[in-house]
């Protein structure tokens, strides 16, 4: 939205941390270093605009730069192609600090990181990671993942997005959906079928001819975050681009491997925001002669947040140790990407409670986290899906067939 006004807020964020059982015994001193750089970065870049931004259905496209600098992008990459070269908890930290800032803020890093950087680093060529990745990481260019279609969400296999081979180029056809970064992406990796009908990973340029990105409008949720479809009408996609090193399901799966364990720890971010904002209100809110702090009520919604973000720190650490160690299956990052979006958006709706009737405006952060929440536990595997992923791994029995 060019020539939107945005107005900067007058409200000093003095978030420090909510760590009840001092689990930064868990932590390096470097992990606590990079969060420490990337809270401030939110601190400075992303609160004092973020209502503003969300109020305006606003995407702030300097930001894609900013969060380049502050080594947002990729931060798992190796450094060779510009990457980080840290740690899945570094990785986790990061999206914690960036979505305590907003959802749709830290969507737009974890697409990038998790969903282009990632299957173009683990899959792509030498020369496809030469070419993209340092560009990608800086943010001089902005990615997006076409996997969702209009009539396949939980069931990708079912895709209709096809490819087929005229000898120097491929032919690209079909149509993604709720792909965050769209509108504004210069490439995007697209999961697409092959005339044998096995999926394949392909790059796609902004610029090439029959490729557009419609903006989808008129959103309750993820507001200061860019979201379109992806339309291939007969695309003309160089042979070079095609993803060598991996075909199949498994292979977009394993990117949302990665994106889901960024989320399991970015929604903390959100559940601590909403968690400090309902503390001070509450002890700020005079009723009956007193805080409402002071109340039985308020003090066990305020002791079952507390609880609840504790336990979901425990749980991303220790996926994130796993991670680290090679040792996180898919239903290990289902059960914790599955178990903290649904604790955040419990908090969130508490949270809104204690804050009575300004818990719907823009004063407090408090409804914009819960109607991003909404969207966060329905993208990459909804929140029914992730329970029968772990079904299948209890009982050895799919629900899916």
């Amino acid at each position: 939205m060019a020539g939107v006004e945005i107005h900067k807020s007058q409200k000093q964020d003095t978030f420090e941390g909510v760590d009840f059982l001092d689990l930064d015994d868990l932590l390096t001193e470097e992990h606590q270093l990079i969060r420490s750089s990337i809270r401030d970065f939110v601190k400075k870049e992303i609160s004092p605009y973020i209502e503003d931004w969300a109020q305006k259905s606003h995407f702030p496209e300097e930001i894609v730069k900013k969060f380049g600098e502050v080594g947002a992008f990729g931060p798992q990459i190796p450094e060779e192609y510009g990457g980080g070269g840290l740690d899945y908890i570094s990785y986790g930290l990061i999206m914690q600090e960036i979505e305590r800032g907003d959802s749709g803020m830290r969507s737009t890093a974890s697409v990038q990181g998790s969903l282009v950087m990632y299957p173009i680093y683990k899959f792509g060529s030498e020369e496809q990671r030469k070419k993209y990745l340092p560009k990608l990481a800086s943010g001089e260019m902005l990615g997006c993942f076409g996997l969702t279609e209009p009539d396949h969400g939980s069931n990708p296999s079912g895709m209709v997005t096809n490819f087929k081979d005229m000898g120097d180029h491929y032919l690209l056809n079909g149509t993604k959906m709720w792909i965050s970064n769209s509108p504004k992406a210069d490439i995007a990796v697209v999961w697409a079928k092959n005339e044998e009908g096995r999926i394949h990973g392909l790059i796609v340029e902004r610029g090439m001819e029959g490729f557009s990105t419609p903006e989808t409008h008129n959103k309750w949720s993820l507001r200061a975050s860019c979201t379109g479809e992806l339309v291939f009408d007969n695309v003309k996609v160089p042979k070079e681009n095609l993803l060598p090193g991996k075909s199949g399901l498994g292979a977009p799966l394993m990117c949302l491997d990665s994106a889901r364990f960024g989320i399991a720890w970015g929604v903390i971010g959100a559940a601590m925001d909403c968690y400090e904002s309902a503390r001070k209100y509450a002890a700020e809110r005079i009723q009956f002669g007193k805080p409402i702090a002071g109340f039985q009520l308020t003090q066990k919604k305020l002791s079952e947040m507390l609880t609840e973000i504790t336990k979901a720190q425990l749980l991303a650490w220790k996926v994130g140790k796993m991670m680290n160690e090679g040792k996180a299956k898919t239903v290990h990052i289902s059960m914790a990407k599955r178990n903290n979006v649904e604790m955040a958006l419990n908090i969130a709706r508490e949270a809104r409670q204690i804050h009575g009737g300004m818990g719907i405006t823009g004063e407090y952060p408090i409804m914009r986290h819960m109607m991003n929440l909404e969207s966060v536990i329905t993208y990459e595997g909804t929140h029914d899906i992730h329970l029968l992923i772990l079904g299948n791994e209890i009982t050895g029995i799919s629900a899916f067939k």
